[in-house]
């Protein structure tokens, strides 16, 4: 049993796929059966159930991982202790969201590239519930999402900031311009919001539901967070989405910001598996993920609680430092 074995081993059993460990670890398929197989050999037992189209983990599989997380994990560990502060290599799996996939990473990501090439950053998209799943089993090594709770069970869990929300419209909409908007105003237009699992539409829905006059606001769901901004733009209804998604379409004038708070709070945060060693790439990502936000807060013109001058628009303060030790 060699490291080359675990860490192909661990793969294989965190993505539960040959095909996908052999493309994150930029092996031969044929390599990575033949590595598993020999630790297979070396153990004398079988780590993997080969079903029709897919695999599992046989209970001696399901043993030897989190010994295997261990292991690579000190070994890492004993690495940095021993040659300092390396350049961060490899893979790093992150889960997160489109809105900040889109709207966040670009920068950070162009930033990592550049800074350390040896470092490849892989973005796996879904909800906060999914990717928080997808970290207690060991198939991310950390996630990066929007969710209104802040503590997850098995999670070691950090807030960054509040993610600013804003109710959006079409210049020409009836409720654009209006002042001291209330949720039931919301409620008595169509609605437009992406597809389930944002945990902001979960909590737009119910305090939209509970404003109602009648059975609630009629929704219309598209799938992704930019087709939501389009038929917003086009007239079809308002959506409720985060600032800095719709900073370019309010800047350009296709969208204008309403007169409407909501009542609740989504924040941006990090995790990774409770008892997980933050590595070297998890810094590097965390650090310049902070960074970039930071310079990143749009100053969308927010109708004011009092009047100012043309061009006085109020900036948010709220930002994050986050400094991580070990």
């Amino acid at each position: 049993m060699d490291l080359r074995q675990l860490t192909t081993f661990h793969r294989v059993a965190t993505l539960l796929s040959f095909t996908k460990a052999a493309a994150d670890l930029n092996y031969a398929q044929s390599s990575v059966t033949a590595q598993v197989k020999s630790l297979e050999v070396a153990l004398g037992v079988e780590l993997f159930e080969r079903l029709r189209g897919r695999i599992r983990l046989t209970p001696a599989g399901e043993r030897l991982l989190p010994y295997a997380e261990r292991i690579l994990s000190l070994v890492d560990e004993a690495r940095d202790k021993t040659t300092g502060w390396a350049e961060p290599t490899g893979l790093l799996t992150v889960g997160t969201s489109e809105s900040l996939t889109s709207y966040r990473m670009p920068p950070v990501l162009e930033f990592l590239h550049h800074r350390y090439p040896r470092l490849r950053i892989s973005l796996r998209t879904g909800s906060a519930d999914r990717t928080c799943e997808a970290l207690r089993h060991g198939a991310l090594d950390m996630g990066f999402f929007m969710d209104a709770r802040t503590e997850h069970a098995g999670l070691r869990t950090e807030r960054l900031w509040s993610e600013p929300l804003v109710a959006v419209a079409a210049p020409g909409h009836r409720l654009a311009g209006l002042r001291g908007l209330g949720s039931g105003d919301l409620a008595a237009v169509p609605l437009l919001v992406p597809e389930a699992g944002d945990c902001y539409r979960e909590l737009l829905e119910a305090e939209l539901t509970d404003a109602a006059a009648g059975p609630g606001p009629a929704l219309l769901e598209f799938g992704t967070v930019e087709s939501v901004k389009r038929g917003v733009a086009a007239g079809l209804g308002v959506s409720v989405l985060p600032e800095v998604a719709v900073a370019d379409a309010v800047a350009a004038g296709a969208l204008v910001v309403l007169d409407w708070r909501p009542p609740f709070e989504v924040h941006t945060q990090i995790a990774w598996r409770r008892g997980q060693q933050v590595t070297r790439e998890m810094r590097a990502f965390i650090d310049q993920t902070v960074r970039f936000a930071a310079q990143d807060a749009p100053d969308l013109p927010h109708v004011p609680d009092a009047p100012v001058e043309p061009g006085g628009f109020p900036v948010r303060e709220e930002r994050a430092e986050l400094q991580l030790v070990g």
